[in-house]
């Protein structure tokens, strides 16, 4: 930054200033933290000497805040995967059940929407397409804010309800099940070769959800990658230009995912381990019926309040998912 050519490119100059904002963040809470545990150490030496129970249940308390501040941190740090800090561009496809699944979609839509509010980060609609009846056929959505991809990389996988269907006159239990994609957003300047003569490129009217802002004009963009069959599409501007500067940015993060998902596989070979592919291999079960619990089952870790949940409190199981990453 002290350079006298920094300010020669602003974007990048925007860029270095961010990260040693972050930097100076990361280090500024853990000298916090720091100080906080010399005070509570000045404060048990006192509780010894004196023997006084309400100065016990302060201290108490006070170790407490800093256990669960410190636990913060540490998650905060485990995020440092070349591509955590990034926006994350999230997909939900149903699976097999028409109505009953794109309504499971539309609630986990809701769910993911009240998360990202909850820490603060900013949801766009890229593109969109309803259901027949209710729910969504298929959503793709761009979080922005810090870390939104290293929280939301724990979210990718199948996720399977089991419930008493309101679509289902006679009351029966179905399971459904939809499959959520999260991929980091990259910015303009990321080395992904991608040839121009792989791509299709078509254009179509936007589908919306109706009124004054479904565009009259072929401006929402469809990209199909052509070597991997990859499909991406974005109806979010009224611009034909920009949709196609953001369905590019979304391939780019697509053939990503699939390359770190090959080398996944390669290592996973080497080990020797077996994984299941297809609608068996879910990540999470969310039961409404006839009990009440959602269960990560690669973690284990178990909520009661299906509720809260589906308001968006994902958090416990971002937190296991990352901490479980850390033995790997």
């Amino acid at each position: 930054m002290t350079e006298p050519d920094f300010w020669d490119d602003q974007q990048t100059a925007q860029k270095i200033i961010n990260e040693v904002n972050g930097l100076k963040d990361l280090v500024h809470t853990f000298e916090k933290h720091e100080e906080s545990l010399d005070n509570l150490e000045v404060s048990y030496e006192l509780v010894k000497e004196e023997n006084d129970a309400e100065l016990r249940a302060e201290l108490e308390s006070e170790v407490q805040e800093l256990r669960e501040a410190l636990d913060r941190f540490e998650l905060f740090m485990l995020l440092s995967e070349p591509y955590d800090k990034n926006n994350a561009i999230l997909e939900l496809h149903p699976g097999a059940g028409g109505t009953e699944s794109q309504d499971w979609a539309s609630m986990l839509l809701r769910m993911y929407t009240r998360w990202a509010e909850s820490k603060g980060f900013k949801v766009e609609t890229l593109d969109y397409l309803p259901g027949d009846e209710a729910g969504v056929k298929s959503v793709t959505l761009l979080i922005k804010g810090h870390n939104a991809y290293g929280y939301l990389k724990a979210e990718k996988g199948v996720h399977r309800l089991v419930r008493i269907s309101p679509f289902d006159s006679s009351g029966r239990r179905h399971t459904s099940f939809v499959s959520c994609d999260v991929m980091p957003e990259f910015d303009d300047d990321i080395e992904i070769d991608i040839n121009t003569e792989d791509l299709k490129i078509d254009t179509y009217r936007s589908s919306g959800a109706g009124g004054q802002h479904v565009n009259t004009t072929d401006s929402a963009v469809r990209i199909t990658h052509l070597p991997t069959n990859s499909v991406v599409t974005c109806q979010s501007e009224r611009s034909q230009i920009k949709n196609r500067e953001q369905a590019m940015k979304m391939l780019k993060a697509k053939l990503y995912q699939l390359e770190i998902e090959k080398q996944q596989s390669e290592l996973d070979e080497i080990r020797g381990e077996q994984k299941e592919i297809g609608w068996g291999s879910q990540i999470r079960s969310y039961v409404f019926h006839p009990y009440a619990m959602v269960k990560d089952h690669r973690t284990n870790m178990e909520v009661g309040n299906t509720q809260g949940v589906m308001d968006g409190d994902i958090n416990p199981f971002i937190d296991a998912y990352l901490r479980s990453q850390m033995d790997r």
